[in-house]
């Protein structure tokens, strides 16, 4: 369980990393475009071969749809009563419902003896930062505190973390239906936060320019996730 807790704090620290980078300084628009439409990339990826892909070879279609759908349900939903707090706190929503469950997803593949996925890691790491930055950035527009805006993403990793050890404590009771469904649902809420939040406002600041970069975003991370 020490080595979940471990693994699951490394892949939730580029949450707190990136969240310090947004606030270290401001940033130009088009540099948060940029970076969110990379992050956005990065994101597809991992929905593509790390979650949908992950979980149809666990236990068919038929589980990561429902859970698809229960994710995408769930984030709407949510996401509706932050929508006045504007896209930092979309992003932060986002990161939170899509993280919990693929760091569970991460304890449960810890728990059955597997080693850890690299490519899972790498994904979770690498899509964490742009978002983290994207979404700091865009808080520390709105609340004006950086310590608030600092806790908030540090409360989000703290929880990403535990989930890791929750998915290692549950693993025994997880079947392959309930872990292709976590998988599903994380798809979902990522798929409904992409194109209402992160890749509108990626492209709103970085312009056409946001397509080459979000297809960089999804080669890296896919080359990640393939290797």
């Amino acid at each position: 369980m020490a080595a979940a807790l471990g693994w699951g704090a490394l892949a939730a620290s580029s949450l707190v990393v990136g969240a310090l980078i947004g606030l270290a300084r401001p940033w130009p628009p088009r540099a948060v475009g940029l970076v969110l439409g990379f992050g956005a990339g990065a994101l597809i990826s991992a929905v593509s071969f790390e979650l949908a892909e992950e979980g149809v070879k666990l236990a068919g279609a038929l589980p990561v749809a429902i859970g698809l759908g229960v994710g995408a349900i769930t984030y709407y939903l949510a996401a509706a009563h932050v929508a006045s707090m504007g896209g930092g706190a979309a992003l932060a929503l986002g990161a939170f419902l899509d993280g919990i469950p693929e760091q569970m997803v991460l304890g449960i593949g810890l728990a059955g003896g597997a080693s850890v996925s690299a490519g899972l890691l790498a994904a979770i790491f690498v899509s964490n930062l742009p978002e983290a930055i994207g979404g700091a950035t865009d808080m520390r527009r709105q609340m004006h505190s950086q310590r608030q805006v600092a806790l908030n993403w540090v409360g989000i990793a703290l929880a990403c973390a535990v989930a890791t050890v929750v998915g290692y404590a549950l693993a025994d009771a997880a079947s392959n239906e309930l872990q292709a469904g976590v998988n599903g649902f994380a798809a979902g809420a990522l798929l409904v936060m992409l194109v209402d939040s992160m890749i509108p406002e990626a492209t709103e600041q970085a312009g056409r320019t946001t397509g080459l970069v979000t297809a960089l975003g999804f080669a890296v991370a896919a080359g990640l996730s393939l290797a």
